[in-house]
């Protein structure tokens, strides 16, 4: 359990997370490593890896409305330990690999242009939101913690489950 002065610590980590993950996510992105096979079996991967934290979220939703607290408080933490996985895997392949070119074209090309602009932005949206809500529940300090959750959750299960259809959607233009 951490006390208010602790969860102001985190705080001031949570900002500095909140900002260096995506600047570095952002730099990585542009790094090529020379020489390496391309690590291209990664994507279905990393897609069904947010596939499963869309499942865990629902279903940690579901622990915490029926009094489980201990099972969410383990679904939550499986579903950040997935969530970092994912962001390890997804710049291990961009640092290994071309990017793929959507082929797509007509209306559809707008539907996935829209849903990979939107889970870009709430990806990086959702780490603070994530980190607090996690804190707020260490600290536990649970009126807090719920009242961000309920921000949280939608957000983040958007972010899982776009994780998947935009896999889905380039998926035939791999190379």
């Amino acid at each position: 359990m951490t006390t208010a002065v602790e969860e102001k610590k985190y705080n001031r980590l949570i900002l500095i997370l909140s900002i260096a993950i995506p600047v570095v996510v952002a730099i990585l992105f542009g790094v090529k490593i020379p020489n390496v096979e391309p690590l291209s079996f990664l994507p279905p991967i990393y897609a069904t890896i947010n596939g499963l934290t869309a499942v865990l979220l629902v279903v940690a939703v579901w622990a915490v409305k029926n009094g489980k607290t201990a099972l969410h408080e383990r679904l939550m933490k499986t579903c950040i330990g997935l969530s970092a996985a994912f962001l390890v895997m997804y710049v291990a392949y961009h640092m290994t690999s071309d990017s793929t070119p959507y082929g797509g074209v007509g209306a559809v090309k707008y539907v996935y242009y829209f849903i990979l602009i939107t889970h870009i932005l709430l990806s990086i949206a959702i780490i603070p939101l994530v980190l607090i809500s996690f804190v707020r529940a260490l600290s536990r300090r649970f009126d807090k913690h719920k009242k961000i959750a309920k921000v949280t959750f939608p957000i983040w299960l958007y972010v899982a489950v776009t994780g998947v259809v935009v896999y889905l959607m380039i998926s035939p233009y791999y190379g």
